[in-house]
């Protein structure tokens, strides 16, 4: 059966056939959730509507709505499974953010916000150096979703969730190994 290009599937084995390496992978799994986190910080700004809870101010924010819309999107790709653990997990770090930096001030919120980013853009950078190419020449809004489903979809495989899945992605973009770094990269 053909798959659509933008199913779960085909989508992570485009994104794993560029990140094979197990370092540049590890680099992944603390970058992804660093940026998602950021997103959260830099997006919990202007409160749309609040409320106060006991554990401080909730409501509607840009980065519920942007987290509104990628559950759609991560459901929607034909693994429903996948899509909510992947919602889940930037839902928990988007929350996160949002508590930590809720009675911050906004000088504070926006450097926490961008640090978060440029730490996990520079994990990001530090797998390439490992993996060989360079992080996606084109970044478009599906290569950036898909960097969080990766994540979640590894840390499943390696509680030996989705089998059929990493065997998937295995046949289709390779098993991983650590790559020599004396050989150029190919």
């Amino acid at each position: 059966m053909a798959r659509h290009a933008t199913d779960a599937t085909s989508l992570l084995v485009r994104y794993a056939a560029q990140h094979r390496d197990p370092r540049n992978i590890a680099t992944h799994l603390a970058g992804i959730p660093l940026i998602v986190f950021a997103l959260g910080a830099l997006l919990s700004q202007p409160a749309l509507w609040a409320l106060s809870t006991p554990w401080g101010a909730a409501g509607l924010t840009p980065a519920v709505l942007v987290w509104l819309a990628t559950t759609l999107w991560y459901l929607s790709r034909g693994l429903p499974g996948l899509g909510v653990a992947v919602s889940a997990a930037n839902g928990a770090l988007l929350c996160a953010a949002a508590l930590l930096l809720s009675n911050e001030s906004s000088s504070a919120w926006l450097s926490w916000g961008l640090a978060a980013l440029a730490l996990g853009w520079c994990c990001q950078w530090v797998g390439h150096y490992y993996e060989g190419p360079k992080p996606a020449k084109t970044l478009n809004l599906s290569g950036l979703l898909t960097g969080p489903m990766f994540v979640v979809a590894e840390a499943l495989f390696a509680m030996g969730c989705l089998r059929r899945l990493k065997a998937d992605i295995e046949r289709q973009a390779g098993p991983t190994q650590v790559r020599n770094l004396a050989m150029p990269a190919g």
